[in-house]
């Protein structure tokens, strides 16, 4: 693929009618190795290629709505075993809307993290974290262990 291939926002204009285009980028983060033996992943921010633009869109953790992380990725589908909202705005305000329900805000606060819990190696030897920021552009990184 050429570099020009990636410039399409001639083609991507808006015509009334949808466009079909894939959104591609790349979480950054760090696996951290705690002292017994297990694991944590830190979001340290994502980046989105914007096809319209021809430029990468780089947010640090404020401009990510939630992350999720499928701790024994089998490469087939994303299994959610740790969702975290570390979002600017105020998420907890948010979601108790959405619920119409009050939150326990200690629950609360484990999820609204930028550093998972630990877990355990994976059997598979990969773990995958997704993340999705606040326009809506999801990606995804696997990584093994």
């Amino acid at each position: 693929m050429k570099d020009s291939d990636l410039h399409m926002s001639e083609d991507l204009a808006n015509t009334g009618k949808g466009n079909l285009f894939m959104i591609f980028g790349e979480p950054d983060i760090a696996i951290l190795e705690t002292e017994d033996e297990h694991f944590q992943v830190e979001i340290k921010g994502v980046d989105v290629f914007d096809p319209r633009s021809g430029k990468i869109r780089s947010h640090g953790p404020d401009g990510i709505a939630c992350w999720f992380i499928d701790t024994d990725y089998n490469e087939e589908s994303f299994f959610v075993r740790h969702a975290y909202f570390p979002g600017t705005k105020d998420p907890y305000k948010a979601l108790k809307q959405t619920l119409k329900a009050e939150i326990d805000v200690e629950s609360w606060l484990t999820l609204n993290k930028t550093v998972s819990r630990p877990f355990s190696k994976p059997q598979s030897g990969r773990i995958a974290v997704k993340v999705i920021n606040h326009l809506g552009d999801e990606v995804i990184k696997v990584h093994r262990l």
